[in-house]
């Protein structure tokens, strides 16, 4: 008799809608596959795929981004989390990731799970996160919901981890010559200046390499950077474009929450762990905010927070 075992990332969910397909992963509530017309437009990962500092598919909770050496104050008390960067001594991306996710409903086209903070010194505050993914003619809408079941106030932040595949094959260091034929538009009026350690230590205009407002081709712009001051449409919603080399465009849509974006071309990860595509960061909040506290939501007893964000094809 044998036994198969379970896929590393857990239980895996598969949700289709008219073009459009995505797997989810019962670990870290994770976006491991996203296809439109039976092309990869997030890149793809194995179920067994180690995780590893790309971060691919992640959702990030309770906050996104580093914070510096780990340690944060919050309404007067100091909490210290588990180092995840250990050359650069920051906590990163939350911890969401490392939990298995409990099924609330599955249909056709939906997903929705949910995953209760567990009682932890470095975050203690009784938070029940529930994320429901839905594809419709526009493509994965990703709504998440953060409810505070405790009797003090919690400090939030969300963002996801989406590598915008390109539309090419290469391999490793290959990958940087197809990224650079490709474009990025990202209305956003400031860019972040960081320390050696990738923690935000001011404020400059995005000019030069960092304006991406007349849609440019990346090449020359390997990055790992943050912006802020988003211009929003008339909706309010935030949005970044990418245009792959196949010329199909793939937009990463944010609602009003969304304070910030993050844009890692991943040109300093080992061959293999340089997925085929940029990472294009929606946030609530950019890196450290729990030290500097912008754009950090503080969610009080009995009440919640809420974010929309959406991956779709555009004209």
């Amino acid at each position: 008799m044998t036994t198969q075992r379970a896929a590393r990332y857990g239980k895996q969910f598969t949700i289709t809608h008219g073009d459009y397909s995505a797997v989810i992963c019962e670990l870290g509530a994770t976006f491991r596959k996203v296809q439109y017309q039976g092309k990869d437009i997030v890149v793809p990962f194995d179920e067994n795929m180690q995780q590893s500092n790309t971060c691919q598919g992640f959702v990030l909770v309770p906050y996104p981004n580093r914070i510096k050496g780990g340690e944060y104050d919050f309404e007067g008390a100091h909490y210290e989390l588990p180092i995840d960067e250990h050359a650069r001594n920051t906590a990163l991306h939350g911890f969401g990731y490392r939990y298995y996710w409990t099924l609330e409903e599955l249909t056709e086209s939906s997903v929705t799970l949910s995953w209760r903070v567990p009682n932890i010194n470095s975050y203690p505050f009784d938070l029940t996160v529930t994320v429901t993914y839905t594809l419709t003619d526009a493509g994965l809408e990703i709504r998440v919901n953060a409810a505070n079941n405790g009797d003090v106030d919690a400090p939030w932040g969300f963002g996801i981890h989406p590598y915008i595949a390109n539309g090419g094959h290469a391999y490793g260091a290959a990958v940087t010559a197809d990224n650079d034929r490709c474009r990025l538009h990202l209305k956003a009026r400031t860019h972040l200046t960081v320390d050696e350690n990738l923690v935000p230590t001011g404020e400059e205009p995005a000019t030069g390499v960092y304006d991406l407002t007349d849609n440019p081709l990346l090449k020359g712009r390997n990055f790992d950077d943050g912006w802020t001051d988003v211009e929003r449409e008339a909706d309010g919603s935030a949005v970044a474009t990418f245009t792959r080399i196949d010329g199909m465009k793939v937009a990463v849509t944010g609602d009003e929450t969304i304070n910030g974006w993050q844009i890692f071309t991943a040109d300093v990860m080992p061959d293999d762990q340089h997925p085929a595509g940029v990472a294009i960061e929606p946030m609530t909040c950019n890196a450290n905010a729990f030290n500097t506290g912008k754009h950090l939501i503080v969610i009080k007893p009995g009440e919640s927070a809420s974010t929309a964000v959406r991956i779709g094809v555009v004209d």
